[in-house]
């Protein structure tokens, strides 16, 4: 896989006319997967990093529901700093991608929607390990 594989994704927004607020709809066909775990990341201290790992068979997309922070994608060859901050787009992740997360702002919610349930086996969680599992 590539940083180029890690793609944007726009989630469908519907505006209330009578200017009451927007809603967003993820449902099976947006994802390239079943959605089995969710889980969000919220209240991380300014300065502080999410991630730092990779992940074998599992995928991955990542909204920021509020506020905003920087996905730091590696593929062991090349590096992407992706942002995100709206909540009607999100960034698919695929397998053997190592993900840093950085930059949060204060009140920033992070949703993770992925491919499988937890599984420490299915975790890279040192960088010299994920090069060696992709080859490099």
């Amino acid at each position: 896989m590539s940083v180029k594989d890690c793609k944007h994704i726009s989630i469908p927004k519907i505006s209330d006319p009578d200017g009451r607020g927007n809603l967003s709809v993820l449902e099976k066909d947006i994802l390239p997967y079943e959605i089995k775990r969710v889980y969000y990341l919220y209240d991380v201290p300014s300065g502080s990093t999410r991630g730092g790992h990779a992940h074998k068979e599992l995928q991955q997309f990542l909204i920021a529901l509020s506020g905003s922070f920087d996905v730091v994608l590696d593929d062991g060859k090349e590096r992407r700093v992706v942002s995100l901050n709206r909540p009607d787009e999100g960034l698919l992740i695929p397998t053997g991608i190592w993900r840093e997360l950085e930059n949060f702002s204060s009140g920033a919610v992070c949703l993770s929607l992925v491919s499988d349930v937890y599984k420490e086996s299915d975790y890279i969680r040192e960088y010299a390990d994920f090069k060696s599992f992709i080859g490099a």
